[in-house]
């Protein structure tokens, strides 16, 4: 027979363990208070035993056996709670409230022994009740016996006994009932959880957990349940996009490197063409087409990565103006002007190289994108937020507003855009170095419209403040 979940779960194991760990410690605690309880009892009436014996022995001292004897009979007579028996030297009764002694031996000092007192009550009824004594010979030979009646002790000691193992049990219940009541309470919040989880491994990727909003450690996985689907669900979604988008980009080019290698190769048996010119057009596809695969496996990596491993600090003004050595002459031969303002003594932490690609996709595009007479202008500063920024302004034809946070995405390339080779992984990917720096990727517009040329755009790489 299955057991009901609550029961499986490990909130309910826990209860029980540490309910029986409890359970045990209050055992042991019980049976303390126990023992020293009914000890006690125990030892009170073993000591009212032992002064009673002492005075009827000082009076023995006193009177002697004529002596002891009236004061046997005078207390026996009087309402003190003990059994009293005086006998002879050979063991004959004398005097005393029992008719013979419940102990044997007479020949040692001081013996003592538990019994039990066969009596009546009120109503003629044989009562029997436990009762302990002592017995000693005194010094002329003589016999006496002193004892008490400890059924209302013992009664007293058996009504804690019954008290604890109440309390004993209700503790149990108690302790039962309440894993119960937890359990189920954590099972009824997990069950939301194994809920999504298992709509997510059926493949609905747009399950997610209800947040309960009481700020506890349900809510906290919920909510972290949450984002990693979210995240799962963007990167399945970039996934499928970037599989669609690759056989989408990648047609064409693939389709004329096959299709210039086929002429080529007919060309080359029919003695005409150059086979060596289409080899190297073939090679230069072939390279757009690894370059295209090598920008969508750096964005997966850096994604993937989420933060740069081992970053380092190092002075971006340096970078940028490395950077603006290279690229300088790249202006020039295309007839833009270029300029650079870098603020010196900077500090960012973050990896170099992977930066300074990011940088070179920026200036690329602001160079792919200006016409001929245009401006590239790259700066570096530190923000009143204390971030660094790169950005690179140009006087291209910019992006529209309502298209600047697609263009980041990856293969979106615009219609402006469709006349220039690439493969629209350039924005894309300097996004992703942004994200795996904890910065971020930010397009604006730029100068404006100059003669006719513009309004330009101006892409800002921001990394956070060094700690």
């Amino acid at each position: 027979m299955r057991l009901p979940r609550f029961v499986r779960t490990t909130t309910f194991r826990l209860t029980l363990l540490f309910l029986a760990l409890f359970a045990g410690a209050a055992a042991a605690f019980l049976g303390y208070i126990y023992v020293a309880t009914a000890g006690e009892v125990s030892r009170r009436a073993d000591a009212e035993i032992v002064r009673e014996m002492n005075s009827l022995e000082a009076t023995y001292r006193q009177g002697g056996v004529d002596g002891l004897n009236t004061a046997i009979i005078e207390r026996a007579a009087g309402e003190r709670p003990y059994l009293y028996l005086l006998m002879d030297k050979a063991g004959n009764r004398l005097s005393g409230t029992i008719p013979e002694s419940p102990i044997e031996e007479t020949e040692r000092g001081e013996n003592w022994a538990r019994f039990t007192l066969t009596d009546t009550d009120a109503d003629g009824a044989e009562v029997r009740r436990p009762a302990r004594g002592v017995q000693e010979r005194l010094s002329g030979g003589e016999i006496l016996f002193v004892g008490a009646d400890v059924g209302e002790s013992e009664a007293f000691v058996v009504g804690i006994a019954r008290a604890l193992w109440g309390a004993g049990a209700l503790i149990i219940i108690l302790g039962l009932a309440g894993g119960i009541l937890v359990s189920r309470n954590v099972a009824r919040h997990m069950l939301g959880l194994t809920e999504a989880v298992d709509a997510v491994r059926g493949g609905d990727l747009r399950a997610r957990v209800r947040v309960r909003g009481v700020r506890d450690e349900y809510d906290e996985l919920a909510e972290g349940l949450n984002d990693m689907l979210d995240r799962l669900e963007q990167s399945m979604g970039g996934l499928r996009h970037a599989g669609d988008a690759i056989a989408h980009d990648l047609r064409s080019p693939l389709t004329r490197l096959r299709a210039r290698l086929e002429a080529g190769l007919i060309e080359v048996e029919n003695g005409k063409g150059d086979p060596t010119q289409a080899l190297e057009q073939a090679l230069v596809d072939a390279d757009n087409v690894l370059a295209t695969f090598n920008a969508v496996l750096a964005i997966a990596r850096l994604q993937a990565a989420g933060r740069i491993p081992d970053p380092k600090p190092f002075d971006p003004g340096a970078l940028a103006n490395d950077m603006a050595e290279l690229y300088e002459a790249v202006c020039e031969d295309k007839g833009l002007d270029f300029k650079a303002e870098l603020t010196p003594r900077l500090t960012v932490n973050g990896a170099r190289e992977i930066l300074a690609q990011a940088l070179a996709n920026i200036l690329d595009n602001a160079i792919k994108y200006t016409p001929e007479g245009g401006a590239v202008m790259l700066r570096v500063r530190r923000r009143s937020s204390g971030e660094v920024e790169f950005s690179v302004t140009d006087t291209g034809p910019g992006v529209p507003e309502e298209d600047r946070a697609r263009v980041v995405q990856r293969f979106v390339r615009l219609e402006n855009s469709r006349s220039e080779p690439g493969s629209g992984l350039g924005l894309s990917l300097v996004a992703a170095v942004a994200e795996a720096h904890g910065g971020r990727l930010e397009l604006s517009e730029g100068p404006g419209a100059i003669d006719g040329y513009g309004p330009g755009l101006r892409v800002a790489l921001v990394l956070p403040r060094p700690e």
